[in-house]
């Protein structure tokens, strides 16, 4: 599952780093430790420019987080389609169409994810109506590089406004993900992971984790011109284990509405003590 991450890197940067030949330079997006569903984030992707003729170009567009199929009567759905599972997303209808040709890569920092502490777990356990508290870890890169997490886009006409309305259209994207990775995970000397303390691996933490394209990857997930299911199906496949990383951060990313660095800071250990 995906249902929070980090997005902090420049406009700038990105379109460096992804190849980008156009973007809204007057309307950048800030940079955002807490990305929660609903908001706008940074995506990149192939489409035909009408200036520039039938060739795709290279985007870094602002999408909302939380996909509406074209055919929805309104926008409610968005909050429920943030994730979508690599396993199916070629045979459900609300993505069948944009993984056939609307597809992108959304570049993050990392994610979070919540694992449920150990002693609310044992309340849990007995019975007691406790809302459990849960440990907030931060999943990134190990070499620190840009995330660049499989998605897709899709365009949505809202039918109650009219053409020239600035809310006419709505562009919503959706998260792939994949089975999480059950491989030990890389530690720091010296960390209490490294003691035996934390999570082994990433399936310790979320069953599910975001699908992460490696760079050789990249160009054949956004060629709108590949259509063909089952070859796009095949760039599904999970990356080799081994390049992300896991540590707690504060709960205080619990609430969406603080934001700040200071959210990813790497706490010597949990808040509170989880099992494993």
């Amino acid at each position: 599952m995906c249902g929070r991450y980090a997005a902090s890197r420049r406009p700038e940067d990105l379109v460096d780093l992804f190849g980008v030949g156009l973007w809204d330079e007057e309307r950048p997006l800030p940079a955002d430790w807490n990305v929660a569903p609903t908001k706008e984030v940074y995506a990149v992707l192939d489409r035909p420019v009408k200036e520039a003729g039938p060739e795709p170009v290279r985007q870094l567009r602002a999408l909302r987080w939380g996909l509406v199929p074209s055919w929805a009567k309104s926008p409610d759905t968005a909050v429920k389609m943030i994730n979508a599972r690599a396993e199916t997303v070629h045979e459900k209808p609300a993505y069948r169409r944009p993984f056939a040709a609307r597809r992108c890569l959304l570049p993050a920092d990392g994610y979070y994810e919540w694992v449920t502490g150990g002693a609310e777990r044992a309340e849990e356990e007995k019975g007691k109506r406790k809302r459990p508290r849960k440990q907030p870890y931060f999943v990134t890169p190990v070499d620190g590089s840009v995330m660049a997490m499989a998605g897709l886009y899709e365009f949505w006409r809202d039918r109650t406004l009219p053409d020239d309305h600035p809310r006419a259209w709505w562009a919503t994207c959706t998260v792939v993900t994949t089975e999480a990775e059950t491989a030990p995970l890389p530690v720091a000397p010296g960390t209490e992971a490294e003691d035996g303390s934390g999570p082994r691996s990433l399936a310790d933490i979320h069953p599910r984790m975001p699908l992460v394209l490696p760079r050789d990857r990249w160009d054949a997930w956004l060629d709108p011109r590949r259509t063909d299911p089952g070859e796009v199906r095949a760039l599904l496949a999970p990356p080799p284990p081994g390049g992300l990383r896991a540590h707690p951060v504060a709960t205080a990313v619990s609430n969406v509405r603080n934001n700040g660095p200071e959210l990813l800071r790497e706490l010597p250990a949990p808040e509170e003590e989880t099992l494993f």
